[in-house]
């Protein structure tokens, strides 16, 4: 499951895209129309956690709201233009929560898109993206099978939605989940990338009577935080997942939130050391 550096970085990714206006569009999704979003201007990106927030409006003069708070500083082969390829358009191969946690509803249990086939005409402009076990973000390529399926076939993925811009480039996002929404929901005080983290809340939080893997993974109070991030930082910490937060004194808490962070700044410096090294 992508987790906050991995998502962080699909926002880089997505940032020179601000600006430009959709011109063609592709891709598998039922429940989110692609054709919704021909002609629209891709206006901001924010991030938040584990979720990506994208703007989209029907006028290129349009700004994003002023209350809507901007992404976090980050811390310590383009395509045919022939509209008819429709290869090319879809891609290849055609438990008890704490009371003292955030209450922002930024979990990983979100509904999926309802509907709103566009946001032209009413105040659901921000496309929200969860990208779920293996979802992704890829810019001016396709995804490629790297084994072949139970079938032996080598098929490609499929990318949930293709968006080509004015620019001639384009972005493809496979295997995520998407919805309409008025404004991003954004709560930086848990966002464990995020330079306005809330250390404090994040103690209080870890020394309930409940195993502190549960509270680690718990996305109001951790917002960003997965498997892997929890599994490294419980093992530098040399704390048991099952260990009781409230069994454990101060300190070992402080040490298991500064690995936290650590760990996951640390995982996001080395992905984007891998993006400035391949451009």
């Amino acid at each position: 499951m992508p987790e906050g550096p991995s998502v962080r970085k699909f926002h880089h990714l997505t940032s020179p895209f601000v600006g430009q206006q959709v011109v063609k569009t592709g891709g598998s999704s039922k429940k989110l129309n692609p054709a919704s979003f021909q002609s629209l201007w891709f206006q901001d990106t924010q991030v938040h956690g584990k979720k990506l927030f994208l703007r989209f409006d029907p006028d290129e003069e349009t700004k994003s709201p002023s209350n809507n708070p901007l992404p976090e500083p980050l811390r310590k082969g383009e395509t045919k233009k022939e509209a008819g390829d429709l290869k090319q358009t879809l891609g290849p191969d055609s438990q008890n929560i704490s009371d003292q946690c955030s209450q922002s509803g930024s979990g990983d249990n979100d509904s999926e898109c309802l509907g709103g086939d566009s946001p032209a005409g009413g105040a659901q402009r921000w496309l929200q993206v969860s990208f779920g076990l293996f979802g992704s973000v890829w810019v001016n390529e396709f995804s490629r099978a790297k084994k072949a399926n139970k079938r032996g076939d080598w098929r490609d993925p499929i990318p949930r939605l293709v968006l080509h811009f004015s620019s001639g480039r384009f972005l493809a996002f496979y295997n995520c989940q998407m919805s309409w929404s008025s404004s991003p929901v954004v709560q930086p005080t848990s966002d464990i990338l995020s330079e306005k983290f809330h250390r404090g809340q994040a103690l209080e939080a870890l020394g309930q009577e409940q195993p502190v893997c549960y509270t680690l993974l718990d996305q109001r109070c951790f917002s960003g935080l997965g498997n892997i991030i929890k599994n490294e930082a419980l093992y530098r910490a040399g704390i048991h997942p099952l260990s009781l937060g409230s069994l454990l004194s101060p300190r070992q808490l402080e040490v298991l939130v500064d690995h936290v962070v650590e760990f996951s700044t640390d995982w996001l410096q080395g992905k984007f050391q891998v993006l400035f090294n391949s451009s």
